[in-house]
């Protein structure tokens, strides 16, 4: 079985200063989201070309599903851990 290898942000050539982010709020390390292609880019507010995660879309909709079905809402609480 062979595993592809995801891309960086260079690799796809994309200019992540001129797409459009959808954010989950307007404040400062809130998370940001862009849909380009078959690959889904996620950074925090502010950063703005450092630390671009690359998730092609199963992995975005498993994240979504987990999201969904409650499985980070410890993550959202300090000092707790599964």
């Amino acid at each position: 079985m062979s595993t592809r290898r995801k891309p960086t942000v260079e690799e796809l050539d994309i200019d992540v200063e001129t797409i459009e982010w959808r954010g989950s709020s307007g404040e400062p390390g809130a998370i940001e989201v862009a849909f380009t292609g078959e690959w889904v880019l996620m950074r925090l507010a502010g950063e703005g070309t450092n630390r671009v995660l690359v998730y092609d879309r199963h992995e975005w909709e498993c994240f979504l599903d987990g999201a969904k079905k409650g499985e980070f809402d410890d993550a959202a609480t300090p000092g707790l851990t599964s």
